[in-house]
């Protein structure tokens, strides 16, 4: 893995880490990519909350819109300092082969897609965070909710799954958010 994707990998996995912090249901949240170096010389008051030995820092933005995520997000135009952005989302996972139980995708609205995804008896919840740098390169972190148990217990334990694959649709929008 190269430098800069494993830091990429890094920032992913951080957000994750701390939305996991917040506990589930939290809606879609967006976060810059900063060099920390630049935050820290525009706000010092920072220095005792950011390591600078870190090259990049997440920034929570304000909330997004209600609505379409893609269209929210093609309305997004990052200043020349944020040199990447992550999104966290909530999702629902559906296991292979289930699509054939969905409503089919030509006549349904998107609505009606999410509702049959969230009533499906084999979904799973899971929570989404891709990340991107200017330089092209991303990263997904994905947390499985209580995919299995701890053993001898019945406490749920959460699966941690990475790779750049698991949203290329998503990593891709949120590039376009950071074209000139």
């Amino acid at each position: 893995m190269e430098p800069q994707q494993a830091g990429v990998a890094a920032l992913a996995r951080e957000i994750e880490e701390f939305m996991a912090a917040g506990g589930w249901d939290q809606p879609p949240q967006l976060f810059a990519l900063v060099p920390t170096a630049a935050l820290l010389d525009e706000q010092p008051e920072l220095a005792g909350q950011l390591d600078r030995a870190n090259p990049l820092t997440p920034v929570a933005q304000e909330a997004l819109p209600e609505g379409d995520l893609a269209e929210a997000l093609a309305r997004i135009a990052w200043p020349d300092l944020v040199i990447g952005c992550a999104l966290a989302q909530e999702i629902i996972v559906l296991p292979p082969g289930s699509e054939s139980e969905l409503p089919d995708v030509a006549e349904a609205d998107a609505e009606s897609l999410r509702r049959a995804a969230a009533d499906h008896p084999q979904r799973t919840e899971a929570r989404l965070v891709a990340a991107v740098l200017r330089e092209g390169d991303g990263a997904c972190v994905m947390r499985l909710r209580g995919i299995g148990t701890v053993e001898g217990t019945d406490e749920s334990v959460d699966e941690i799954v990475e790779s750049p694959d698991l949203a290329p649709n998503l990593l891709e929008a949120l590039k376009a958010t950071l074209l000139p």
